[in-house]
């Protein structure tokens, strides 16, 4: 596993990943420690850095990154729904439940987009409650932040 670290107007951003893709994408993580067991390379990620960096500067739309999350295959599934999510465009859970065939599975489908371990290149962001903005492992205002970013392309 190796890992990289950089500046972001979000705050510093840690990426890890292996020879299979991107594993982890970590927002604000100045408090994160370096992943155990992993190696840092601040050059083996410098096309995710770009891409990334492009994403927040209101330059970029997709990412074109080969990406392994792991996960179960429920939330495979669901972070797979999440890509198919428009930039710009937002979708409740039970939107996501309906679309999986799970009616029902609000909040599994929530619990799945909250294990989702590359938010930003996995939009989970741009999920959101029926009756509100919803949760984020980034917290509220990242959440809006992110949100607005895409709504003012």
């Amino acid at each position: 596993m190796t890992f990289t670290r950089f500046a972001s107007p979000l705050g510093e951003i840690l990426i890890c990943g292996d020879e299979q893709g991107l594993r982890r994408l970590v927002l604000a993580a100045e408090e994160v420690p370096d992943p155990v067991g992993a190696q840092r390379d601040d050059d083996a990620f410098l096309d995710a850095r770009q891409q990334v960096l492009a994403y927040l500067d209101g330059r970029r739309r997709h990412f074109s990154l080969t990406l392994a999350p792991g996960g179960s295959a429920f939330q495979r599934q669901v972070w797979a729904a999440l890509l198919r999510i428009p930039y710009g465009e937002t979708r409740t859970y039970g939107d996501l439940a309906r679309r999986l065939d799970r009616e029902g599975a609000a909040r599994a489908i929530g619990a799945a987009n909250g294990a989702n371990p590359l938010p930003l290149l996995i939009p989970c962001h741009r999920v959101v409650a029926a009756d509100g903005l919803g949760g984020y492992s980034g917290g509220p205002a990242l959440k809006r932040r992110l949100l607005t970013l895409e709504a003012g392309a």
